[in-house]
């Protein structure tokens, strides 16, 4: 399928972008499993290539992985993040986890930062991304007294479960906001976790209408951060704040490959 993004690359290297899979057992089988609304928009809107990348191996291989890449996206999945690496007892016992992922995204992340490369994370990676650099999580955000309940109804139809849910603001003056180009905009919000103590050089760029963090950068990097805690893949090409997005990042991996290319 091709677009106006993607047509205006041709003839040229597009940038090679890893995701990390996750965990899925189905009938008795341990599979690999990536989302395909994750990957459309970094076809789609961010010209990218996409190489989809076994947690399941271990982290050996990461800076390998690493060599072949322009750009790293973190994305959202249905299980949680061990408490166990961000110092707390498990207060989900009956939710998911995958901690082969955990344990091959984290050294991924810091490995990632220090070759410069660009990183955009959804909601379980923004999560990871706090957890790598020293942060930690709300495991119950819906119990914090004066936080919203941010979880989505199961039971509703998935066009529901990612319809706007409410607000966020960025925080004026940041690049972000002028990516955005509105102080305030509408997301989904379907999660029942999310940033408590932010880690080493993480910064706030948006917050809910409650106070909550809904998306964070890394001031100190040179290269390209964002994480988000919506998910702005969700039928990404018909939301103009998540087309700006997934072309930033793309944007991003571009200038990333051109300057691997002249080294």
């Amino acid at each position: 399928m091709s677009n106006n993004n993607t047509s205006k690359h041709t003839g040229a290297r597009k940038p090679v972008v890893l995701m990390s899979m996750g965990a899925q057992e189905r009938k008795g089988h341990a599979y690999q499993v990536m989302t395909h609304k994750y990957i459309t928009p970094l076809v789609e809107l961010a010209g990218c290539v996409p190489v989809l990348v076994p947690s399941c191996c271990g982290p050996d291989d990461i800076e390998q992985y690493l060599s072949m890449a322009d750009g790293v996206y973190l994305t959202g999945a249905g299980s949680n993040i061990d408490p166990e690496l961000y110092g707390q007892p498990n207060k989900t016992p009956g939710k998911g986890q995958d901690r082969d992922r955990d344990l091959f995204d984290i050294p991924l992340i810091h490995a990632a930062l220090a070759r410069g490369l660009p990183l955009f994370a959804i909601c379980r990676g923004m999560q990871e991304i706090n957890v790598a650099l020293g942060g930690n999580i709300h495991q119950k955000v819906y119990e914090v007294p004066g936080m919203n309940d941010h979880r989505e109804d199961t039971s509703a139809p998935v066009e529901e479960q990612y319809a706007d849910s409410h607000t966020v603001r960025a925080v004026p003056g940041s690049w972000f906001a002028e990516l955005m180009g509105e102080a305030d905009f509408p997301v989904n919000s379907l999660h029942g976790q999310a940033l408590d103590q932010l880690g080493d050089g993480v910064e706030a760029l948006a917050h809910a209408e409650d106070g909550l963090i809904e998306a964070i950068h890394l001031p100190a990097a040179q290269q390209f951060t964002l994480a988000v805690q919506w998910h702005p893949e969700w039928q990404a090409a018909q939301n103009p704040h998540s087309v700006k997005i997934f072309k930033a990042f793309g944007d991003a991996c571009r200038e990333q490959a051109q300057l691997s290319a002249a080294q």
